[in-house]
């Protein structure tokens, strides 16, 4: 069996790129869990496509094989697993308890979280130089961005922090996504 095309960086399925399909298949799978109110093992889910992400970008570098459906590829992966699956666990987990103008204002909340999220990766892409890495990212980026959530959603859980304070943490949230912060590159 020839295996060349894992280490092709013309390949939509190198070695770099199948760490970044598996972030896409875990996101979806930790989307689906949470949609059952199984939030435990969705997380799991969520952290494992945070584990694959974190390789993509180090393989495609170390092998040479960055390329712009890479860049492109990732932020696909990305949106799923560091934007829309957190958004999936406040929604489902937090605005349950939520009735009226919260409820609203939390779907607000939600959607602004999704459209900084959204806004943030495309002008990523814009940016990007494939296989060049800065020393800092500029804004929090979505995985930050996912923790900084899932923390906020842990809180409430443990009845820490007041429903609508997620309320103002995910726009806080949503809005340092595309702030001027720098966050130094791991």
């Amino acid at each position: 069996m020839d295996v060349n095309f894992l280490f092709d960086p013309k390949s939509h399925f190198n070695i770099a790129n199948l760490f970044t399909w598996a972030n896409v298949t875990f996101g979806l799978v930790a989307a689906f869990l949470v949609t059952q109110h199984r939030f435990a093992e969705a997380a799991l889910f969520a952290w494992l496509g945070g584990f694959c992400d974190i390789f993509d970008g180090k393989l495609a570098r170390k092998y040479g094989l960055s390329s712009e459906f890479g860049v492109q590829l990732d932020s696909f992966a990305d949106f799923l697993t560091f934007v829309i699956v957190p958004v999936f666990f406040i929604f489902v987990g937090i605005y349950d308890n939520l009735h009226g103008i919260w409820f609203v204002l939390g779907a607000v909340a939600s959607i602004y979280y999704v459209i900084s999220g959204i806004r943030r990766l495309i002008q990523f892409n814009i940016d990007a130089q494939p296989g060049n890495v800065g020393k800092y990212f500029v804004g929090v980026t979505t995985p930050l961005g996912a923790i900084l959530l899932w923390l906020v959603w842990l809180g409430n859980v443990y009845g820490l922090v007041p429903d609508i304070a997620v309320i103002g943490s995910m726009l806080l949230i949503g809005w340092l996504l595309n702030s001027k912060v720098k966050v130094p590159h791991p």
